[in-house]
């Protein structure tokens, strides 16, 4: 924001300051609270109340000097929230960052042993030797999608699931090894994000992150693939790793938001 400082409404922002300054550690709180919890002086937070309370977004608390906010608040982001699904909301977060963090993004589920491509969008660059189009599989051991969302299972469903079907090897790097497998899962739980080079099809390079539910199960993850020759793998990683948290952060919290209301989607 602090290079479109000209283009900030202030009293906009300061409307929300209000809003915000409740929570639910303080679900009520007087005109001197609110003025102290938002950075306002005591009259402007006073108009402002008087003209949210107009509104229907905050009202008194009967018997008291206390406001407290309404219902209609949820309007705000509820009804943008539930009525699309995960991939809708995600793919806008992915095409926002292709082609400057990468060829491709995608978002994927698991499903048994493999990972669902819900989504996948191209900087045109696509091979014709990959399909990842939506509905398209891929084997879960073989890919960073699948290790991203593997790896925060309990360690005996990880292995349930990567024992319910045969381990090839997909190229020259694909791990196959049980053992090498749990091991690179307890790497990729550790640092939050799962990394591939060239194991899943030669030459594309992934980062792949989970998305988890409001109880904290992955139900879903995002990755970013390029091909190998556009960078080195450490200048890749670097790059897209903190883009992929981000938007698995921001479709977690989408989920924790929403109540249960946005699906993670349906398998094709």
């Amino acid at each position: 924001m602090a290079e479109n400082l000209k283009n900030l409404v202030q009293s906009a922002a300061k409307v929300f300051a209000v809003l915000r300054a409740f929570d639910a550690a303080a679900p009520q709180l007087t005109i001197s609270e609110v003025a102290g919890r938002a950075g306002l002086d005591r009259g402007t937070a006073f108009r402002l109340i008087h003209t949210l309370v107009s509104l229907d977004y905050l009202c008194p608390v009967p018997g008291t000097k206390r406001f407290r906010l309404t219902l209609k608040c949820l309007e705000l982001g509820f009804l943008a929230l539930s009525s699309q699904d995960l991939r809708t909301h995600a793919t806008p977060l992915l095409l926002d960052r292709i082609p400057a963090v990468a060829d491709a993004g995608s978002l994927g589920m698991l499903d048994g042993a493999d990972v669902v491509y819900l989504e996948r969008v191209n900087a045109g660059t696509a091979r014709g030797d990959v399909d990842r189009r939506p509905g398209r599989r891929i084997r879960a051991y073989g890919a960073a999608l699948g290790h991203a969302q593997l790896a925060f299972l309990p360690e005996e469903r990880q292995i349930a699931i990567l024992e319910s079907t045969e381990r090839v090897k997909l190229s020259e790097r694909t791990l196959t090894d049980l053992d090498a497998l749990i091991e690179r899962l307890r790497q990729v739980r550790a640092q939050g994000y799962a990394v591939s080079d060239g194991e899943n099809a030669y030459g594309l390079q992934t980062v792949a992150a989970p998305v988890f539910d409001p109880s904290g199960v992955p139900v879903a993850g995002v990755s970013f693939t390029i091909d190998s020759g556009r960078m080195p793998l450490d200048a890749f990683v670097a790059l897209a790793r903190p883009e992929a948290l981000l938007v698995a952060e921001e479709l977690t919290r989408a989920l924790r938001n929403s109540a249960g209301t946005i699906s993670v989607g349906s398998i094709r």
